[in-house]
């Protein structure tokens, strides 16, 4: 054959062969979010042809035949083949159960894989908020090992991740990276102040991240991603109640329209109990989003949340009514609301591949109002009668946070930088109140006084500027080293004459604070890795600490020194996984009360504290239709220096820090019934001392939680019983020269929820 035809021969078979590629076009949707699922791995089963979803989510594919089948692989989710058609496909993707490299965004402010990050960070996914379907943010926050929220009941809390059980400003509570709460004026229980409704995931850092985020996040700093705009109709709307008078109606709905994403979320709760509990709480939670994208390099994002909330303040308990099953209140008239307002704006803008910039605006208004059990005394003179207050704690910010990211590509290294800037006016109102009490020692009614106790204001400045610089000199190798540098300003004016009760004259105080971080991470490849770090974490007095009831504020700011390392490994076959981390956390300067020469008391910095301990995390599907979970934490906290009131604790064990916490669960869902699945979760922690003086302890407890749901054309059926053996557990314990107090968990309780799911593909 001559050359002319061979020529000819090869150009026919080369055309025939690309008029019989078919080209394959479809999207890829997260299962559980809606949200579009980019840089998925799309490949020809018999063909050697593949490609990534973009940031939509679309891909196109050209197979050889429409014989072939196609096979979607991305971090974190579940493989699937499916046979190829004429059609467009829409593909709804599953998270992996046993996902070690899920992208986070807390660990350095931008999103990043897992095993990249050298700290210890969990999340909490949005599969596993959908099947717990929590009534309360402790029911998720304790999955996670070394973290335990303590229910104070009604949504209300403290916390305890790497340090005791208390309510010191040692947590840092963030929503998309930005404070709920100002710096200073520092809440236990600012969780109340979210709506769960609009939450993605939950993102949860151990241990100090000031380098990145400022004061307060020394124990660690829990970050609540807000859910975003579907790219098509979706939402949601359900309803559920409770056996002990709890009801609750969530919606959500969400769409995009050509540029514009919109999501609207909330709902409404309320628990109505008989009167000598006590125990009643109403909570009404709105989230609107906003996304407009102007192009693939601008884009806009605006979110606004409000909360309003009331609810029975309920006290703790003493021993003979806590075990008897007995919860009367001996208060009938205390309550606490809170009203939380927060607007903030994000304008993001890529200049080029390696260059980055987003300019957020926010805006915060908290109100908390209360009249507390825990301020009421007896009057000596006359049993029936008593006094208390009732006090109001309330700002306002404005802020703006400006951050540059620059890629080093040649270098594969990468600079973010950032300036922070917060100014919040807080104001604080106490007013005495005159208290009837009965001959059962029940508290029922209360009187408004003309006296004010204590009133002022305090204009609270945080500015800081922070970098954070990471640079992989080795593939398997990722160095990370940060700082951030904090300026604190309060100017304190003292609307009543200062004095020993009312507060401390007017002030101009400052605190300024460097913290640094540096650490590493390599990976061993096939799924094994290991991580160190340093880190520096910092609190400033809070505002009631620093200024009321004290003669002169000299308080300086508590700082912590951490010291960790931790790894991961997959096994059997990518079905299982875990992840450990080990941690040494030294306090200094932590406020104490002290007693002086007069017998008088005055807050001062005089704690050294010491905080060891081990968290890991065991995840593992042995078949496809079974998961299994486990969590637990082994911690030590030792008073080093710490004399509090005349009193030298150094070298005991920290009261209310018990060293076990542990959560466990098992998962079934059968392939054979497709929809359903059912779990049992395990919940406990061993005997903790509940006094400095290390002189009571409590036994501790494990609570058995079981729930249940079923899912068909969107509808979806639950159950979930709570403290399946109605065990009498108490969720802290604390003894004072007052006597032992019992915060009660909650009894066997059975909840029933209808949702109805839709989306419009």
């Amino acid at each position: 054959m001559n050359k002319p035809l061979c020529f000819m021969a090869g150009l026919c078979m080369a055309m025939n062969c690309v008029y019989a590629q078919v080209a394959i076009k479809g999207k890829v949707i997260d299962a559980t979010t809606n949200q579009p699922v980019a840089g998925a791995t799309v490949t020809g089963v018999n063909t050697p042809s593949n490609t990534i979803t973009d940031k939509r989510g679309n891909f196109t594919l050209n197979l050889s035949s429409p014989q072939d089948s196609i096979r979607l692989t991305s971090a974190g989710y579940t493989t699937k083949s499916l046979a190829a058609s004429g059609q467009e496909f829409f593909i709804l993707l599953s998270p992996s159960f046993a996902n070690l490299n899920e992208i986070v965004v807390t660990g350095g402010r931008e999103g990043q894989r897992r095993t990249e990050v050298p700290v210890a960070i969990q999340v909490i996914s949005r599969t596993a908020i959908n099947d717990t379907k929590a009534t309360r943010l402790d029911m998720l926050i304790n999955k996670v090992p070394g973290a335990y929220m303590v229910d104070l009941g009604n949504e209300q809390h403290s916390m305890a991740v790497r340090q005791p059980i208390g309510t010191k400003n040692l947590f840092l509570y963030l929503e998309d990276g930005i404070p709920i709460r100002t710096v200073g004026d520092f809440n236990h229980n600012a969780l109340i102040e979210i709506n769960q409704a609009s939450m993605d995931r939950i993102e949860v850092v151990k241990g100090p991240a000031s380098s990145l985020y400022g004061s307060e996040a020394v124990g660690g700093a829990i970050n609540f991603i807000t859910q975003s705009p579907t790219p098509f109709l979706s939402g949601k709307i359900q309803a559920e109640a409770g056996s002990r008078g709890y009801k609750r109606t969530d919606f959500a709905v969400s769409n995009t329209f050509k540029k514009l994403g919109i999501f609207a979320g909330g709902y409404y709760a309320d628990q109505n109990q008989p009167q000598q509990e006590h125990n009643n709480f109403s909570k009404t939670a709105l989230t609107l989003r906003a996304d407009y994208s102007f192009n693939d390099k601008l884009r806009l994002s605006a979110v606004a949340d409000w909360i309003a909330y009331q609810t029975d303040q309920k006290g703790g308990l003493d021993s003979a009514h806590f075990y008897r099953k007995d919860y009367v209140s001996f208060y009938r008239f205390t309550y606490r609301k809170v009203d939380a307002f927060r607007l903030r704006s994000t304008l993001s803008k890529e200049w080029s591949e390696n260059n980055k910039t987003s300019l957020t605006f926010f805006y915060r208004h908290s109100t908390i109002g209360q009249n507390p059990f825990y301020s009421i005394s007896n009057i000596a003179a006359n049993p029936l009668k008593a006094k208390g207050q009732i006090n109001e704690d309330a700002f306002r910010s404005w802020g703006a946070v400006l951050q540059h990211t620059t890629k080093f590509q040649s270098i594969d290294a990468k600079l973010i930088t950032g300036l922070s800037l917060d100014f919040s006016p807080a104001t604080y109102e106490a007013q005495l109140i005159d208290i009837d009490r009965n001959a059962g020692n029940v508290y029922y009614n209360y009187t408004v006084k003309d006296s004010l106790l204590t009133s002022y204001q305090v204009d609270l400045l945080n500015t800081a500027a922070y970098a954070q610089f990471e640079y992989k000199p080795a593939k398997q190798l990722k160095l990370v080293a940060a700082a951030r540098y904090d300026r604190l300003d309060y100017q304190f004016d003292n609307h009543l004459p200062p004095s020993a009760f009312t507060g401390a004259p007017d002030a101009t105080d400052h605190f300024d604070h460097f913290t640094p971080k540096l650490g590493l991470t390599y990976d061993f490849g096939s799924g094994k890795g290991v991580y160190v770090n340093y880190s520096v974490g910092f609190a400033p007095p809070n505002i009631t600490d620093l200024y009321t009831g004290v003669k002169v504020p000299v308080l300086k700011a508590s700082s912590y020194n951490n010291w960790e390392a931790g790894g991961w490994v997959s096994f059997a076959a990518n079905k299982g996984y875990a992840e450990v981390s080990l941690y040494k956390l030294d306090g200094e300067n932590e406020i104490v009360s002290v007693r002086l020469a007069d017998g008088s008391y005055q807050n001062q910095n005089a704690g050294k504290t010491s905080h060891k301990g081990i968290e890991a995390t065991v995840k593992y599907a042995p078949v496809e239709d079974i998961n299994i979970r486990l969590a637990g934490s082994y911690a030590e906290h030792k008073y080093i220096s710490y004399i509090e009131q005349g009193k030298d604790y150094s070298g005991r064990t920290m009261a209310q820090a018990p060293p076990f916490i542990y959560n466990g669960e098992l998962t079934c869902k059968p392939h054979f019934i497709k929809g359903f699945r059912i779990a049992l979760e395990v919940q406990g922690m061993n005997k903790y001392y509940t006094d400095p003086q290390n002189t009571a302890t409590y036994k501790g407890f494990a609570v058995f939680n079981a729930r249940a749901g079923y899912t068909f054309k969107g509808f979806e059926l639950w159950t979930n019983c709570l403290n399946v053996t109605d065990k009498v557990f108490a969720t802290t314990v604390e003894k004072s020269a007052f006597g032992t107090s019992y915060r009660p968990g909650q009894l066997r309780t059975i909840n029933v929820g209808l949702a109805y799911n839709f989306r419009n593909q």
